[in-house]
C-alpha cells in the first residue's frame, strides 16, 4: 500500500525549497519560480502515476498506453517532464532546459495554457539574469530541482489521496509570500477566510456559472464550486469562469 502524505508535510517542504533563493533573490522574484516548479512537478507526478497504471493494464500494448496518455488533462511531451530535467541538473544550462520544457508543455496543451497569444509562462524565465551569472544561476536551479525531488514532494495522486494538496499548497505559499512581500504579494492574495465568506454569501446553486474577472489563483472560484458540491448532494453541475492578467499569478493546476 502506498504511504499517504499530509498537507502539512508538503507545505513545510515547499517553504523549505524557498531557502534556495533567500539572500540571493528577492521574495517577489523567487515566488514565481517556486510556484512554476510546483506546477511542473505536479503534472509530472500525475503523468508518471497514470503511466504506471496504464502500463500495469496494457503492458504488452504500448500503443494503448500512448492513446490513454494522450487523453490526459495535461499532455506532457517526452523530455519536458521534471524528472528529465532533474537527471541533467549537474550539467550546464539548467535555465535554458527548463524554459524549453515549459515552452514544449505550452505547445502540447494548446489553449489550456495560452489564450489570445498570451501564455501563463510569459512573465517568467528560468534563464533570466535575475538569478545571477550563468554559474550562480545553474547552481540555484540545481538546488531547486533537488528540493522538489525529495520524497516529501512526491505528489503522485496515489500518494496524496483525495486531498487538494496542490490548491492548498498554492494557498500556503501565496499566504506566506504575502506576509513577507508587502503590497506586491497583495496584488493576488485574498485570505482564505474572506474567500470562504464570499462563497457562502453568494450561495451558488446547481446550474450556475460563476465568474471572477480578476481571479488570481482561482481560490474564490474553487470555494464557490465546493459550496455547490457540499450543499447539493455532491453536484458538479456548475461552471467556473475566470480571467487574470498576470500569467504567473493564474498558474495553477486546479
Amino acid at each position: 500500500m502506498t504511504e499517504q502524505i499530509s498537507q502539512d508535510t508538503i507545505n513545510k517542504a515547499l517553504w523549505s525549497a524557498c531557502d534556495t533563493f533567500r539572500g540571493t533573490v528577492s521574495a517577489d522574484t523567487y515566488r514565481d519560480y517556486v510556484l512554476t516548479m510546483l506546477f511542473l512537478k505536479y503534472i509530472s507526478d500525475v503523468w508518471q502515476d497514470h503511466y504506471d497504471s496504464y502500463k500495469a493494464q496494457f503492458g504488452d500494448h504500448p500503443e494503448m498506453i500512448e492513446s490513454m496518455l494522450a487523453s490526459e488533462r495535461f499532455v506532457l511531451p517526452k523530455g519536458a517532464d521534471f524528472y528529465a530535467l532533474f537527471k541533467e541538473r549537474n550539467a550546464p544550462g539548467n535555465g535554458e532546459r527548463i524554459d524549453k520544457a515549459l515552452h514544449a508543455i505550452e505547445e502540447a496543451n494548446g489553449t489550456k495554457l495560452k489564450d489570445a497569444g498570451k501564455s501563463v509562462f510569459q512573465d517568467i524565465s528560468f534563464n533570466s539574469d535575475r538569478l545571477g551569472d550563468e554559474k550562480q544561476k545553474n547552481s540555484i536551479l540545481r538546488h531547486l530541482l533537488e528540493d522538489f525531488a525529495k520524497p516529501s514532494l512526491n505528489l503522485r495522486p496515489s500518494r496524496v489521496g483525495n486531498l487538494d494538496v496542490i490548491g492548498n499548497g498554492y494557498e500556503f505559499l501565496i499566504k506566506n509570500f504575502a506576509a513577507s512581500g508587502g503590497q506586491k504579494a497583495g496584488e493576488f492574495y485574498t485570505p482564505p477566510e474572506v474567500s470562504e465568506l464570499l462563497a457562502r454569501l453568494l450561495d451558488p446553486q446547481p446550474g450556475d456559472s460563476i465568474c471572477d474577472p480578476a481571479c488570481g489563483s482561482a481560490s474564490l472560484l474553487m470555494k464557490c464550486g465546493r459550496q455547490v458540491t457540499q450543499n447539493h448532494k455532491g453536484s458538479k453541475n456548475y461552471a467556473l469562469l475566470g480571467q487574470e492578467a498576470i500569467g504567473s499569478t493564474c498558474l495553477s493546476p486546479k
